[in-house]
């Protein structure tokens, strides 16, 4: 597994919501100083999100970004990337560290602290916890799990990194950390509704509203 140093700030691509292909989405965000960027893509066949993930895998590391892909180890094995978020009904971590190898960074989204203390024995690099709060990111969200539910997850996954998500924002961006995660992950509150220059604007404020 990688040695990872969680950024502050983990942005996520929605072509829908942003209305730019991904990679064009990575060279915004890594203009705003990203340096962690999640492909999150629900809609596209794998072959058209293969392209594009190859080609926002190249503009991220012209950026000096690193890029997981959300679910899909196959296409991030595929196009180059530099690991997988997996979700609770994806392929297993075991089996994604299996094909993409140690050097990969694994992620694993939980939704409660039961979730969270058995993904901090899996071959992981890090655990998500959320949503934090009510989010429109999702079609079906699990319950929200409030800062209290962050709290318990950093104490239930030791020194394993921590990444909070769902429906954060500057507002509330602090006070997540403040309980315990290393870094939060957002969709909404950097691309809705944004135009390209105020993409990479959202991306360096909440940077430096966060200390990164």
């Amino acid at each position: 597994m990688s040695d990872l140093k969680l950024p502050r700030v983990y942005p996520i691509t929605d072509v829908s919501l942003a209305g730019l292909g991904h990679a064009e989405q990575v060279t915004l965000l890594c203009e705003g100083g990203a340096r962690l960027i999640q492909l999150r893509e629900k809609r596209l066949p794998p072959r058209e999100f293969c392209r594009q993930a190859e080609e926002a895998v190249r503009a991220a590391h012209a950026g000096g970004a690193r890029v997981i892909v959300n679910d899909r180890a196959d296409i991030a094995l595929a196009a180059g990337a530099d690991g997988v978020h997996l979700g609770q009904d994806d392929l297993t971590p075991e089996a994604a560290r299996r094909l993409l190898g140690r050097a990969a960074i694994i992620g694993y989204s939980t939704h409660n602290v039961e979730q969270a203390r058995e993904a901090a024995a899996m071959p992981v690099d890090y655990v998500a916890i959320g949503p934090v709060f009510a989010t429109a990111s999702k079609e079906r969200p699990d319950p929200a799990v409030g800062l209290e539910g962050v709290r318990r997850a950093r104490a239930a996954i030791g020194r394993l990194p921590l990444v909070a998500i769902g429906g954060i924002t500057r507002h509330n961006a602090r006070a997540v950390v403040a309980a315990g995660a290393d870094c939060v992950a957002v969709i909404g509150a950097i691309l809705s509704p944004a135009s390209p220059p105020e993409i990479a604007q959202r991306t360096r404020e909440l940077l430096a509203l966060l200390g990164d």
